[in-house]
């Protein structure tokens, strides 16, 4: 059904901008026509809740930047944060709501967890494990590069906790993947399927691009990055066979020969459930329906029943939407 255009003469535009509808239509084509930046922040825990309260409640201290997704996950022991923030030229320059923001949240997470009590079956560097940095709206990746980058530093020497830069924040542009790697991120230090306790990095095997040479075993590091958008998307299958798995994650992903854009590994969820976990690089090309057809193919050839997979953020879209209602509510 067609609809006519508010210039139209016939359109009853007094009774349009009195509309709580017409106000977030407003806002969010400001919004559109605004550079908007998130963070997503990945905190190693989920079960202490008073310092997750601590963690949250950083972020509204400062008016212009917003939570807009968590995604806790108790078996892996953590959550996800997902921070918006409008920007303006002289704040990339200067002080930075997006950037201050997640530096508090940083810093909230290092007062009140210790990375030497956590374990859970997915992997981690630290108590702050990973940021990445996503451009939306008019905001460049450079932009957000910046600020990545900004934020690292801040955090080195601030926090005295050594940070690795990844991505569009990396002079040499180095993946994530490649740091996690180098340094051991990818392999469980108890029974083969979990990890445990602080860090174990004595000594770097990577200089820190910002931070001490050496990790604090109760901080452990924390890698930052900014890259156009990445999503996380999740298959469980069900089965305690984690071998068999692993098997089905390698094939998945572009590492083992599988799909293009794709990261994968397999972790034990909970009980009788295993997770072929993925990364998303560029979700518009190799989106989660071809990873979940990729592991229903791939456990059946293994004789194992596969779940539904799940996103664990909010689509760029909605991210967007989501910071329009916290703006105008």
């Amino acid at each position: 059904m067609d609809t006519q255009s508010p210039r139209t003469s016939n359109f009853d535009f007094s009774y349009l901008l009195c509309s709580s509808s017409f106000s977030s239509w407003r806002i969010r084509k400001n919004m559109l026509n605004k550079m908007l930046a998130c963070g997503k922040v990945y905190i190693s825990e989920s079960r202490n809740r008073a310092a997750l309260e601590s963690i949250e409640h950083a972020v509204k201290l400062f008016s212009e930047a917003a939570i807009v997704n968590t995604f806790v996950d108790v078996p892996y022991n953590r959550v996800g944060y997902t921070v918006v923030s409008r920007l303006t030229p002289k704040s990339l320059q200067d002080s930075c709501p997006l950037k201050d923001a997640t530096f508090a949240m940083v810093k909230a997470a290092l007062d009140s967890i210790n990375f030497e009590l956590h374990s859970g079956t997915h992997p981690r560097l630290g108590v702050v494990d990973h940021i990445c940095f996503h451009p939306l709206a008019h905001t460049s990746l450079d932009q957000a590069a910046a600020i990545a980058k900004s934020l690292a530093t801040d955090i080195g020497s601030k926090l005295k906790v050594p940070t690795f830069l990844y991505g569009a924040a990396s002079e040499s542009g180095r993946l994530l993947d490649s740091v996690r790697r180098e340094l051991g991120y990818f392999k469980p230090n108890s029974g083969g399927i979990e990890w445990s306790g602080g860090s174990k990095l004595v000594s770097l095997p990577l200089k820190p691009d910002s931070g001490p040479i050496q990790a604090s075993p109760g901080k452990g590091v924390i890698l930052i990055g900014a890259t156009h958008w990445v999503a996380n998307y999740n298959v469980p299958v069900f089965s305690n066979d984690i071998a068999a798995v692993r098997r089905i994650a390698k094939q998945v992903s572009e590492r083992g020969g599988g799909l293009p854009l794709v990261q994968a590994m397999g972790l034990v969820h909970h009980d009788g459930v295993t997770e072929v976990a993925c990364n998303l690089l560029e979700p518009s090309k190799v989106g989660g329906d071809r990873v979940q057809i990729e592991v229903e193919r791939l456990a059946k050839e293994e004789g194992l029943g596969v779940g539904k997979g799940y996103f664990t953020d909010l689509s760029p879209d909605k991210i967007i939407e989501s910071y329009v209602k916290l703006c105008s509510s």
